[in-house]
């Protein structure tokens, strides 16, 4: 068990028990000092990172180091790249970023399962808008990592005007992202969910591949790849339908998945009764971590099975090495953390590739290389 998990950890969650985004504040605020200071990030990034071709992958275009990315929801704004980017992350997702900036939910809106080792969130798309990040990205400049860059539609905007909305964002951080996740999944904002009906995301995806092209023709650059996040609440026949759409409209893949709004497999009570109290149901959030890890691997089975062309970029309770490597096996040619950070800490990428390096070795020795069908060993 590492200090954070023994120490600080424990620390930070009584410290922001009744409000954990008081320690999701005190955390981006640590890694914005780190990302000015190069010598220390320097140190960081020594330590953290794994380097080993084995990890290494290519997916829609962009080269990745390693396979474990942090997911979108943690650096909401690009306020903390520089220092994420030491944490030995393989790339990083920042967002999500609507076109209006948008205050979110009231807080709290942020709660810890511990013992389930999950979180509820009702955060809302908080974010400073399209317009705020890409000036922060422009004199940010180049990441080591790829960049993803999620869009999600203003809580402002009627869903009739949602392409609209999603195109504008697209064309203010285009320049800045190594590819595009499309959020129509996140439980937090009303009427989301809805644009993942097949109708509504064919009018969305073929709004922001129209703005690609005039994109790619005003920038002379090669087009950035789109990828569609999906809700864990989908059942097969839905995702079909999505895939459908998706290829029908040159998506390069799909993110599985987002938080679920379902409740299975959550024993601790006390966390579900501070999250839920005196909430309108609708508003309840989505929960992620553990409990969702095993509807997202059978997702990730599905959706490999259904699209093999696609890449696939898997999220959902992905806490050690063993976990990635079922989702690699699953047919994953990436993975996202988050909730994973929050419980394990900085070292969770590094502590993952290693895993996953060890666990290469081990299957070496057997007459093996490979990770699994979806691993960048076998898809690379």
């Amino acid at each position: 068990m590492s200090i954070y998990e023994s120490i600080l950890r424990p620390l930070l969650f009584a410290l922001s028990r009744r409000d954990p985004e008081v320690a999701h504040g005190w955390a981006l605020a640590a890694l914005r000092i780190l990302g000015k200071l190069p010598f220390i990030r320097s140190l960081c990034a020594m330590h953290y990172r794994v380097s080993d071709a084995r990890l290494g992958h290519s997916a829609f275009g962009v080269d990745f180091p390693n396979p474990v990315g942090l997911a979108a929801g943690f650096d909401k704004n690009g306020d903390a790249l520089k220092g994420l980017e030491a944490l030995g992350f393989g790339f990083i997702e920042l967002g999500t970023v609507t076109r209006h900036a948008q205050p979110g939910n009231p807080r709290p809106r942020m709660f810890r399962l511990v013992e389930d080792k999950a979180l509820i969130n009702r955060m809302g798309f908080n974010n400073e808008g399209a317009d705020a990040v890409a000036a922060r990205l422009k004199k940010l400049g180049k990441l080591s990592v790829p960049l993803g860059i999620s869009i999600g539609k203003s809580k402002i905007t009627p869903l009739e005007e949602a392409a609209e909305d999603y195109a504008y964002s697209f064309r203010a951080l285009y320049p800045y992202g190594d590819y595009f996740a499309v959020n129509v999944s996140s439980p937090n904002t009303p009427g989301l969910r809805t644009l993942q009906a097949a109708e509504e995301l064919d009018r969305i995806l073929l709004r922001l591949t129209a703005e690609r092209e005039k994109l790619r023709v005003e920038l002379k650059a090669p087009s950035k790849s789109i990828l569609v996040k999906i809700a864990p609440d989908l059942d097969f026949e839905a995702i079909d339908a999505v895939l459908k759409v998706c290829a029908a409209r040159g998506a390069a893949g799909i993110i599985a998945v987002n938080t679920t709004t379902g409740r299975e497999g959550v024993k601790d009570e006390e966390g579900l009764r501070l999250a839920e109290a005196g909430c309108d149901p609708a508003k309840a959030g989505g929960l992620s971590g553990k409990p969702l890890f095993q509807k997202a691997l059978d997702i990730v089975r599905h959706v490999r099975e259904r699209a093999p062309e696609f890449a696939i970029i898997a999220g959902g309770g992905i806490f050690t090495a063993e976990d990635a490597l079922a989702m690699l096996g699953a047919g994953a040619d990436l993975l996202q953390i988050y909730t994973g950070f929050i419980y394990r800490g900085p070292g969770v990428a590094r502590q993952i590739n290693r895993g996953l390096l060890r666990l290469i070795a081990r299957r070496h020795s057997r007459g093996s290389g490979n990770l699994g069908p979806g691993s960048p060993r076998a898809r690379g």
